[in-house]
C-alpha cells in the first residue's frame, strides 16, 4: 500500500474504511486513494490563496480593534466649593472646612425602686417607675464663631423645651443668650449623665434651681472660670411672668501634684413674680415617688437670695465632692421679714476597676471612660460612692417649720461603655419635723429607698 503523508484528519477517516476493506478488488482502492488525495491537494491549495487573500487585507486595511471609551473629562475642581467631613462617633457629625457643623444627641433613662415609708403613714410608696429623660437635640456652630443648642425632653409624653440657645465665642470669652443654667453650682451644672447618684442633692431641687431664658458671659482661661448673667424666668412661665435674676459664679481648678482641684462659689440674686409665691420641698431621693415629706408650703416672698460653696478633688480612681448652699427669702408676711434655709452634702468615691478615673473638664464632672469596655475585652468601669445629704427647710425665727432630712447613700455605678451606664441606689433618710405625722403624733421618722437606672446617651 502508498503510504501517505500531511494528510488532514478528515481524509484519513474518508480513507480508512476503503484501506480497511480486506474483499474488495485492490486496483479499484488505489483508484480511490489517488482521487481522494487530487481533491485534497485541491483543498489545500485553494486554502492556500484564501490565507494570502486575508493577510493580504489586513495589511492594507485599518485594524477592526476593539477599543474602550475614553470617559468623559472630570469637572474640574471649585476651590470655593466647602470640603464637607462626616465623622462618626455616638452620633454622626457633619462638618464643613469654612465652619460649619451640624450634630445629633440625646440621652434615655429609665428608672425604677421602691419606697418603704413607716407603717401608718398612710402615704404612698412601694414600687415606682418612669422614664426619667428622653431628651434628643441638634448642636452645631456657624462660621463667625457662632454656636447654637436646642434640646427638647418628651419623657412625659409631651415635648418640653430645655435648652434653646445662640453661642459667640471670642478668644477667651463666650457669650450666650437663650434658655440655659443659671450657673447654680458644681453638681447642678454636670450633667445627670455623668453624676454619681441618679439623682442630686436634695438642695438642688428644694430650692427650685432650673434654666431660665437670659444672656450670661463666660471667661475662661487656664484654670480660671468666671460666669455671669441675668435671666428672666423660665420660658414655661412666659411670657406672663416678669420674674428675674442676677447670677454669676467663679471657679478655680488647678492640677497640683497629680490631683485635679475645684474651689468656686456662685451668688444668686431673683426677684420674684409680681403676687407670686415660693415654695422649698423636696422627695426622698428618687424622682418617680409623688411625696415630698418636707415641704415649707407656699410662702409670700418677693426675693431670693442664694450663696453656694463647691469643693472637689481627683486622684486617680479616687473622688470627693463637697457644696453648700443657703437660700433666704425675702418680703414674707406683713412684717417683711426674711427665712433663710439651708443644705449641703459631702461624698466620696473609688473606681474598683484598674485604670478607671472620673472625668471633670471645665469646672463641672464629665464622662467617665472606662480603661477596658464590655465589647473590647473588659467589663467597664465599676464606681462605688457614699454620700452624706442634708436639708434644713426649718427657720423657728419666723415660724416656719419644713422640716428637716438627713440622707446617708450609697450608690454603685457600672459604666459599661462610654456611652452606657446602670446604677443601683440606696438611702436611708432620716426626717426631723416631717409634713406628715404618723398616727401618735409623732413627726420624726425614717424611709428607705432603693433607686435603679439603666441609661444611654449619644
Amino acid at each position: 500500500m502508498r503510504s501517505i503523508a500531511c494528510l488532514p484528519l478528515p481524509a484519513l477517516a474518508l480513507i480508512a474504511t476503503p484501506a480497511a476493506a480486506q474483499h474488495g478488488d485492490r486496483a479499484a482502492s488505489e483508484a480511490e486513494i489517488e482521487s481522494l488525495q487530487a481533491q485534497v491537494a485541491v483543498l489545500s491549495e485553494q486554502l492556500a490563496i484564501l490565507t494570502a487573500r486575508i493577510e493580504s487585507m489586513a495589511q492594507q486595511g485599518s485594524p477592526q480593534t476593539a477599543t474602550t471609551a475614553a470617559p468623559p473629562p472630570a469637572a474640574a475642581s471649585d476651590p470655593s466649593a466647602p470640603t464637607v467631613a462626616i465623622g462618626m462617633d455616638a452620633a454622626p457629625e457633619i462638618e464643613s472646612a469654612d465652619g460649619f457643623s451640624f450634630k445629633p444627641f440625646g440621652r434615655l433613662q429609665l428608672d425604677a425602686g421602691m419606697t418603704a415609708l413607716p407603717d401608718g403613714l398612710a402615704r404612698g410608696d412601694g414600687f415606682g417607675a418612669e422614664i426619667r429623660r428622653a431628651r434628643v437635640g441638634v448642636e452645631g456652630t456657624i462660621p463667625g464663631g457662632f454656636g447654637y443648642k436646642i434640646e427638647i425632653d418628651v419623657a412625659t409624653g409631651e415635648a418640653e423645651l430645655t435648652d434653646a440657645l445662640l453661642t459667640y465665642e471670642a478668644g477667651d470669652v463666650e457669650l450666650t443668650a437663650g434658655q440655659h443654667n443659671t450657673f447654680q453650682g458644681l453638681e447642678e451644672l454636670t450633667s445627670s449623665r455623668f453624676t454619681s447618684f441618679i439623682e442630686r442633692a436634695a438642695f438642688t431641687d428644694a430650692f427650685g434651681f432650673e434654666r431660665r431664658l437670659g444672656v450670661s458671659a463666660q471667661y475662661g482661661s487656664g484654670p480660671v472660670l468666671v460666669q455671669a448673667g441675668v435671666f428672666a424666668d423660665t420660658i414655661a412661665d412666659l411670657p406672663e411672668s416678669d420674674a428675674w435674676s442676677v447670677d454669676g459664679r467663679v471657679v478655680y481648678f488647678p492640677v497640683v501634684a497629680g490631683t485635679q482641684f475645684h474651689v468656686g462659689g456662685s451668688v444668686h440674686y431673683t426677684e420674684v413674680d409680681d403676687g407670686g409665691t415660693v415654695r422649698y420641698r423636696q422627695r426622698p431621693l428618687v424622682h418617680f415617688t409623688a411625696e415630698r415629706l418636707i415641704n415649707t408650703g407656699t410662702l409670700a416672698g418677693d426675693s431670693e437670695f442664694g450663696l453656694g460653696l463647691e469643693l472637689a478633688a481627683i486622684r486617680g480612681p479616687f473622688h470627693f465632692a463637697a457644696e453648700g448652699f443657703r437660700q433666704q427669702v425675702s418680703g414674707l408676711g406683713l412684717a417683711d421679714e426674711t427665712a433663710s434655709f439651708h443644705g449641703g452634702y459631702i461624698e466620696g468615691g473609688l473606681f474598683l476597676t484598674r485604670d478607671d478615673t472620673r472625668g471633670y473638664r471645665g469646672g463641672r464632672w464629665n464622662r467617665t471612660r472606662p480603661a477596658r469596655p464590655v465589647g473590647e475585652g473588659g467589663i467597664g468601669a465599676v464606681q462605688a460612692n457614699l454620700r452624706y445629704d442634708y436639708l434644713e427647710l426649718n427657720d423657728r425665727r419666723v415660724r416656719i417649720v419644713g422640716g428637716s432630712q438627713n440622707a446617708y447613700q450609697g450608690s454603685l455605678v457600672w459604666t459599661t461603655t462610654d456611652y452606657t451606664r446602670f446604677q443601683v441606689n440606696y438611702a436611708h433618710i432620716a426626717y426631723d419635723e416631717a409634713v406628715f405625722a404618723l398616727p401618735d403624733g409623732t413627726r420624726d421618722y425614717s424611709a428607705d429607698v432603693i433607686g435603679m437606672r439603666a441609661e444611654i446617651d449619644f
